[in-house]
């Protein structure tokens, strides 16, 4: 921590290698907390470990191995004539396609993360919450309310307290975070039985989609979209739990 409190990227990046002691963590918990600036360092900070090796041994899997294989047993041996123009041609030819196919490979892998990314990245921020989290935080409806406008004016909205309303949970804050420039609400309670709960949206045109169901870093996550949004609801409560919550709000939201 510097004179401030504030974590260097040193420490973010040794508390998200499992490097430091159970106070340092602790420390670095409560300042991410409360801080939504400090998190968004931290998500950056992870995105350094995506599975690029992943998506390479991909391609290698799916390489044309056995004609690779056939272009080299041609080789001439050196009592046969020396190549010539047309092999090199050809197997300039099977390099060319092998590339190709690599290359797509890596951008479908590449596209297909993308698409999730933003469900991965909070179910990371997600999984830093504890009860203490959040219980601390008033119950000032008149806050609350003025944090629903702002998200109503980014994501073109309409929040009411009303609309989110989730018993026994108890509503605790909302936030714009943001995720590679795109903007993405969190709407938090805290459940007595199982603890921090929260709804997440961001702009979508991709198209309405219907219930389904993943589970990230532990947590249960239930994901749907509208013809404008796409939304995650997620927690540690059980997943058919999680989805009478969910059409419940899809329900109240869509109205």
């Amino acid at each position: 921590m510097n004179d401030h409190g504030i974590p260097s990227d040193e420490q973010l990046v040794a508390y998200l290698d499992d490097q430091l002691d159970t106070e340092q963590r602790s420390r670095i918990d409560a300042a991410i907390a409360e801080d939504s600036l400090l998190n968004l360092r931290l998500q950056w900070l992870a995105r350094s470990s995506l599975p690029f090796k992943d998506a390479y041994d991909q391609a290698g899997r799916q390489a044309p191995v056995e004609r690779l294989q056939s272009m080299l047993d041609s080789l001439p041996s050196p009592e046969r004539p020396a190549m010539n123009r047309r092999w090199f041609l050809a197997a300039a030819a099977g390099l060319v396609v092998s590339s190709v196919v690599a290359d797509r490979l890596f951008l479908n892998w590449q596209s297909s993360l993308q698409k999730t990314n933003w469900r991965a990245r909070l179910a990371d921020y997600m999984a830093l919450y504890v009860p203490q989290t959040l219980d601390h935080l008033p119950g000032d409806e008149a806050a609350q309310r003025a944090q629903l406008r702002t998200i109503d004016a980014r994501l073109g909205l309409n929040l009411t307290a009303a609309k989110l309303n989730l018993p026994p949970a108890q509503f605790k804050r909302a936030q714009i975070l943001e995720y590679d420039g795109v903007p993405i609400a969190q709407m938090t309670w805290l459940d007595p039985a199982h603890g921090p709960l929260a709804l997440c949206v961001t702009r979508s045109s991709s198209g309405s989609r219907p219930f389904a169901h993943e589970r990230r870093r532990g947590l249960n996550v239930v994901y749907w979209a509208d013809l404008e949004h796409a939304w995650m609801l997620i927690g540690r409560n059980p997943a058919a739990e999680l989805e009478d919550m969910a059409r419940l709000l899809r329900t109240r939201l869509s109205a």
